[in-house]
């Protein structure tokens, strides 16, 4: 159950930049979803210059495969949020949008999950992380279904059995653990300043819904699994497709040559 965890035991080099980056982004979440509690769309609009200005400096330092992921997952994310939200009607942002700093702010949530991850901290205390995690949000699903919360929390109980699977079967348990407590971190403050609000029904089970939902870390961990997932191949393909483009003009550069 556990193959994919770090051996335990192991001092693990602590790099500051990870936990800069972490720092940062708790900090920049915070400050942006406490703003747009009463700001108006200008700046809103202007948070969102922000989140790019930000995300794009903290890729600066990161591998192409990272920025890659970052990518993948604000493409993903960004086309989830005018699915579950606008559409669906599965939580409600303040103006009924999807505010400008959401895409980059899913980039840089994704990479505090990424940095979190090979944190030394995290290395070398991932069972015990793992453990606090799912006491914490396992009373907290419990707790969304006793009838003791005054919003009802099946969904959340049914997220957080997902997010049991991605994090003890999927193949980078760090990172989802790391999205909890980021994903965790945003929900509550966003929730509790009233930038969105989770639908008591979710449109889809037509089940009730904390606000947020218990579990709700696990709609984080499929962006991250998609951009895990998908940087290799799209690399490869790009990768391929820079190998295929100088060979095309070069032929386009022969058939010119004898034409002449």
């Amino acid at each position: 159950m556990l193959r994919h965890f770090p051996e335990p035991g192991i001092a693990y080099e602590h790099r500051p930049r990870d936990y800069f980056i972490a720092g940062f982004t708790f900090f920049c979440v915070a400050v942006c979803l406490v703003v747009d509690a009463n700001a108006t769309m200008e700046k809103q609009n202007a948070l969102g210059v922000c989140g790019w200005v930000f995300l794009i400096g903290l890729l600066l330092g990161e591998s192409s495969e990272v920025r890659m992921q970052v990518i993948i997952a604000v493409a993903f994310a960004t086309v989830g949020e005018h699915f579950a939200s606008p559409y669906m009607g599965g939580y409600t942002y303040r103006f009924e949008n999807v505010p400008a700093y959401v895409p980059p702010g899913h980039g840089m949530v994704y990479l505090t999950a990424v940095a979190l991850a090979r944190s030394g901290f995290f290395m070398r205390y991932a069972r015990m992380i793992a453990l606090f995690v799912v006491v914490v949000c396992g009373l907290w699903s419990i707790w969304g279904i006793s009838g003791l919360a005054v919003q009802g929390d099946s969904v959340g109980a049914l997220l957080f059995c997902v997010f049991l699977g991605y994090l003890f079967k999927g193949r980078s348990p760090l990172v989802y653990l790391a999205a909890f407590f980021i994903t965790t971190w945003l929900e509550l403050i966003g929730t509790a300043a009233g930038t969105w609000t989770w639908a008591s029904i979710d449109p889809v089970l037509g089940l009730p819904q904390g606000n947020p939902p218990s579990g709700v870390a696990a709609w984080y961990c499929l962006v991250d699994a998609v951009a895990m997932g998908g940087a290799a191949p799209v690399m490869r393909g790009l990768t391929n497709i820079s190998a295929w483009v100088p060979i095309g003009r070069s032929r386009a550069a022969a058939y010119q040559t004898m034409d002449e």
